[in-house]
């Protein structure tokens, strides 16, 4: 039996979303207007030059850009070597849960309830029972923000109060920040696992621990730690059905928080995205047939699209691509290889928000020719995996080898 692999590069999007508009993000663009700063010379601190990603580049990056958002970028313009197409979403978010649960075939049905842009941003009906059930002293800040801004607002009072941080942004989502040694991580998780149960019920759609340490907003810095206690899917996903079937699921970073850890066999973890593809080799060399590998590298979001930093983004992309390499030399005929993204995060647009864009669909299968598969549905990705593994379709989108 094949071996599958599905790699999520978080937020890597390449624009052109149809409903882009309705989200406020029309013009949003991750790759391609960070390939343009690049090439203008507008991301220059700690690299310089245009995006050099050859690798992904070589594997039909530039096609899906262009099949995607109609931009044609230097340096992108050879004929792919694999297997390309850009992807839709049509689940109503722009958030992790959305994205990899429509990857792994299933389409959210519902719609997520989204705190308001309001003083406060999260009501009295969460934070009374929050603060009664987990014994607090009370909570602190309630709005939309954003990982460090928020923890240099707050995080001194936090220390000196015992009061941990609660706040949100446009996804689905309430954050709540503690530090590590003065509130205590596993007092941490105890707070989130009790407001998952007050807002998962309003189809919120994660509760996120985000555990911080120093001891000055000047000196303070998250850890590797934060846990995401998402709702479930509603139907069995891609990593279901491989179990269900007798294989075996690996995860590697945040999947299993994003699943709700159902459906998962082996989990690993690290503290940055290098270390998730040292986890991804190990996994891909474990994996045996009928196995699937499911891989989440969150730093391009979370360091450095919510930051809107495109000279980091650009770095983390050069990195990435130069690790793809060796996750090529791992696959052997009969595998099935998919790199692609989850929603975007354009660093060169307004706000601190995940943006609405289509996603890269780059898949390697040695012995099979490459083709240009165009536009096709997130969905799609889960039933092209489900195909090469032999398993039953399922109810949403089709193969697109």
């Amino acid at each position: 039996m094949p071996r599958a692999f599905l790699l999520v590069m978080d937020s890597v999007g390449c624009g052109g979303a149809p409903d882009a508009a309705a989200f406020g993000d029309a013009g949003a663009n991750t790759l391609g207007h960070i390939a343009q700063a690049c090439a203008a010379g507008r991301a220059e601190e700690g690299r310089s030059g245009p995006l050099d990603v050859p690798n992904l580049a070589a594997l039909g990056l530039g096609a899906a850009i262009r099949a995607a958002s109609g931009i044609d970028l230097p340096g992108f313009l050879e004929p792919p070597v694999a297997t390309w197409a850009a992807a839709t979403e049509v689940s109503r978010g722009k958030d992790t849960p959305s994205g990899h649960w429509e990857l792994a075939g299933v389409p959210v049905p519902w719609e997520w309830h989204y705190f308001p842009r309001t003083d406060p941003a999260i009501p009295a009906s969460v934070t009374e029972p929050l603060v009664a059930q987990a014994d607090l002293p009370g909570t602190l800040c309630n709005a939309h923000s954003s990982g460090m801004p928020v923890l240099h607002a707050f995080g001194e009072e936090h220390i000196r109060t015992g009061k941990p941080i609660l706040y949100t942004s446009a996804d689905s989502v309430l954050q709540i920040a503690a530090h590590e040694v003065h509130f205590g991580l596993e007092r941490l998780y105890e707070v989130c696992r009790i407001a998952a149960g007050i807002v998962h019920p309003l189809r919120v759609g994660r509760v996120i621990a985000r555990p911080f340490v120093g001891e000055s907003a000047a000196a303070f810095v998250r850890t590797p730690n934060r846990r995401d206690l998402a709702i479930p899917p509603p139907e069995p996903t891609i990593l279901d059905r491989v179990q269900a079937a007798g294989g075996r699921t690996h995860a590697v970073g945040k999947i299993g928080d994003i699943f709700a850890h159902r459906g998962i066999t082996t989990l690993a973890k690290g503290k940055d995205d290098m270390a998730l593809v040292d986890a991804t080799l190990a996994a891909m060399d474990a994996a045996g047939e009928g196995d699937l590998v499911f891989a989440n590298y969150v730093d391009f979001d979370t360091l450095w699209g919510h930051t809107r930093d495109v000279s980091g983004y650009a770095r983390a992309l050069e990195a990435f691509d130069a690790r793809i390499p060796e996750i090529l030399a791992r696959l052997r005929r009969g595998d099935l290889l998919v790199l692609t993204a989850d929603h975007g995060n354009d660093p060169t647009f307004k706000g601190t928000d995940h943006t609405r864009e289509r996603v890269p669909v780059l898949a390697v299968s040695p012995g099979h020719p490459p083709r240009a598969a165009g536009l096709i549905a997130f969905a799609d990705v889960a039933e092209t995996i489900a195909a090469h593994l032999g398993l039953p379709a399922g109810p949403h989108g089709r193969s697109f080898l």
